[in-house]
């Protein structure tokens, strides 16, 4: 189960702020193992705004800013976890440590406004609205996600694994064989909201479909970051990372990951 797995079928995320904010438990494995986000969808979205003054919302380790950085752009992060939050600043990135529903913005305003694998943990109705205040006329709200496929031989034998060792975990274990289909209630809500926050343009959606081969040991290096070990026993953790480590020598000790990232995004309307 990819890190990015983090219950999204689950109605209110933002609620489980615990969760949210584990991650900073081993940032630097967070920012080591977590894949990033296709340069197309960088490209694009850089293109679409007015200017180059980036906001980043749960920033985490830095990983999307550090490429919104290196496309020419001007990055603030948000970041709730100050444990991430200075692994962020240790990367290069201007960071404020709060909730973004809780961030003053101190009258600050920019061109677009992102959240790479983090807008399930705003507050849905609070979060459009604090976005359209703090964008520019023209400016992009840009929320995505990676969706993932595994083989469905390895997709069935995670879930088995994680239903034997965590069959109460609050996260959503079954076969990720339609883990897209799965995500795209969250992108409908997300473009719900969205629109009904009122201030942007019809929201739409970009997809960007890529792969990633994984060896057993970089798969077992990333799974600790996933929101639903981060929180467990380490014997629960254990026998997680031998059940997946088994599943994976079954098929031959390695695997191809399909991603689609997706971003739901919207322009800013009106004037100032």
């Amino acid at each position: 189960m990819p890190p990015e797995r983090a219950r999204p079928s689950e109605p209110e995320p933002h609620r489980h702020r615990q969760v949210a904010e584990s991650f900073g438990v081993d940032a630097e494995r967070y920012d080591r193992t977590r894949p990033r986000y296709p340069d197309a969808l960088v490209n694009q979205i850089v293109a679409a705004s007015p200017g180059p003054d980036v906001l980043d919302v749960g920033c985490g380790t830095g990983i999307a800013a550090r490429q919104f950085q290196a496309a020419g752009c001007k990055v603030l992060g948000v970041e709730p976890d100050a444990r991430m939050a200075e692994f962020a600043r240790r990367g290069g990135i201007e960071v404020e440590v709060a909730t973004f529903e809780a961030w003053d913005p101190a009258g600050r305003d920019f061109d677009a406004v992102i959240a790479g694998t983090a807008w399930h943990w705003v507050d849905p109705v609070a979060g459009p609205a604090k976005a359209a205040q703090v964008l520019r006329p023209g400016g992009r709200l840009a929320a995505f996600w990676h969706a993932f496929q595994p083989p469905p031989a390895v997709a069935d034998a995670f879930a088995a694994v994680y239903q034997r060792v965590l069959p109460d975990s609050p996260f959503n274990l079954q076969s990720t064989r339609q883990a897209l289909d799965m995500y795209q209630a969250m992108f409908t809500k997300t473009a719900d909201t969205i629109r009904d926050a009122g201030g942007f343009s019809e929201p739409e959606q970009w997809r960007f479909d890529w792969e990633q081969p994984y060896t057993r040991d970089a798969w077992l290096d990333q799974l600790p970051t996933s929101g639903a070990l981060t929180q467990i026993a380490p014997d629960k953790l254990a026998a997680v990372l031998e059940g997946v480590g088994a599943a994976i020598d079954a098929v031959g000790g390695s695997f191809t990951m399909s991603y689609a990232t997706v971003a739901v995004t919207a322009a800013r309307t009106g004037t100032a």
